[in-house]
This record gives structure tokens, sequence and C-alpha cells, in this order.
């Protein structure tokens, strides 16, 4: 039976999104983590064959350790992609009413998704920062009724809390990307993308150059992000999202091309496109 993590406890959009993965697959056993770094840790130990980490959010942006530890920490592979719609929600104790929340606890993205929500209704309140959402719900189930979390309904009825309001985020459009980490990626399906992190030297136009071997080739970007590359001030790696599977021509020729044009090169994975299988 496949072992796939995910970022526990239970009652995460985590959670949420490997019950997605899994839907069509259902011989697998899950297990909860508290940090991403720990369950990406966990594939590349053989612990788990799997973990599903989100990797960016439509709001907040880049997750950066996931993309981190896929640079420069660990060998695996995005072996798939799940996209879930975020609705953020106030979850309180029973009988608990929105004059009695002193604090509010929550997992970094969702409180800067609900910032002015957060401002406007309890200024001055109590902002706690908690390693997810679910443990903030549980936190707040286990409280006084003095306290407030921010979460998805499951994590409400996991926790047996009541959702004093819904979908607060301050931005409706609010999705969040996760992918697969294996050791394998997948075959192609005809519907695919492929992710790469590089870095260039530093000389006038070395980005220009690599990127625009995408362009000759006909090559769709569909993403691009930088991080710094730690080991030296200014100096930053940049994670691409391409259209098409690693073993067709174009998408071959094109990365033997930026192999040769960049001074760090890695292929973290060609996966089916998500709601494409």
């Amino acid at each position: 039976m496949k072992k796939i993590g995910f970022l526990g406890p239970r009652g995460t959009f985590s959670q949420e999104a490997l019950e997605k993965y899994t839907k069509k697959s259902p011989d697998y056993a899950s297990y909860d983590f508290t940090s991403i770094a720990e369950m990406i840790m966990a594939v590349e130990n053989g612990e788990m064959d799997e973990a599903v980490v989100p990797i960016e959010n439509s709001l907040e942006g880049a997750v950066n350790v996931t993309l981190d530890m896929m640079a420069s920490e660990v060998n695996l592979l995005i072996k798939s992609e799940v996209i879930i719609p975020v609705s953020q929600n106030l979850l309180v104790k029973k009988g608990t009413k929105a004059g009695d929340i002193k604090r509010i606890l929550s997992h970094p993205q969702p409180i800067g998704q609900c910032r002015k929500y957060i401002n406007t209704r309890f200024p001055g309140v109590e902002i706690r920062v908690v390693y997810s959402t679910a443990g903030a719900a549980e936190e707040v189930a286990k409280g006084g009724g003095d306290s407030a979390a921010i979460g998805s309904s499951a994590a409400a009825e996991v926790y047996n809390l009541d959702i004093l309001a819904q979908d607060i985020q301050d931005v409706n459009n609010n999705f969040t990307r996760f992918v697969v980490v294996s050791k394998e990626d997948s075959p192609r399906t005809g519907w695919d993308k492929t992710s790469i992190v590089f870095s260039t030297d530093d000389k006038p136009g070395a980005l220009y150059r690599v990127l625009d071997i995408f362009n000759l080739w006909d090559i769709n970007m569909t993403r691009i992000e930088s991080r710094p590359a730690k080991n030296q001030l200014g100096r930053y790696i940049f994670f691409v999202d391409i259209s098409g599977y690693k073993e067709d021509e174009d998408i071959r020729d094109a990365l033997t091309m930026v192999r040769r044009k960049t001074s760090f090169y890695k292929f973290l994975g060609s996966y089916p496109v998500y709601g494409n299988i």
C-alpha cells in the first residue's frame, strides 16, 4: 500500500488536496506531518512514497520552503499537481461570539489572505501564527472560548467548531496549488507540463538568453519564480514551468540548450496539468 504524507493535522486544505489526488486510486495510507520540510524529507529518506505539498497560492505567492527544498536539499520529482479553491472561515468554540474573541490563530498564509477582514472586524486583536489551520482549530477547540481560528469548513467539522463567518478571504479568486513529490514523475498523458530550476552566470543578458530558448522552440512558459541562491548575495535561482512533456522533441531539445546556457540546472519533473486527467 502506498504511503502518502500531507501537512496535518486532519482538517487542513492539504488533506483536501490529498483526497482529490487519491480519488481515483484509493489504495493508500495517509500520514500527517507537522511541517513541509519534515514531510519532504520523509519522501527523500524512503519513509513515504509520496507527499502532497503546497507550492503556491494565487494571493500570497510561492511557498518558499517547498521551492528551496526541491531546488537544493532533495532529489525528488513532481509527479502530479492539484489546485483547490480556498475558502477561509472564522471558526470558534460553540457559544463564542465576536465580542468574546481576544486572539485569532492560523497559519501565516490564511492570515495574509484575510488581512482586510481581520483589520476591519477585529482591530487590535492578538494574531498568533501556528503551523497549520487545523492546528489552530484544534487549539481553539481546547481553549476557553476567547480565541478564533481561520480555517476550512472541514476543520470546523473535525474539531466540532462553529463557523462564525464564512468566506472571509480578502479576494474570492483564491486558489492553492499543491504538487505531489515522489522519486519518479509521471508518464506522458498528452496534456502535461514540465518544471525546472536553474541559475545563470552573472553577465548582462544571461537570463534573457535562457528564456529566449523557449521562444525559439515555440514553447509556452506558464510560470517563472525567483528565489535567492543562498550561496551569494544578489544571486538568484529561477523556477520555470513550461507546457509539454520531457520526451516531446521540442521540449527535449530546448532543455538540452538550457542546460548548456546555465551555471546550475535541475529537472523537477513532467506531470499532468491539473483538470486534464
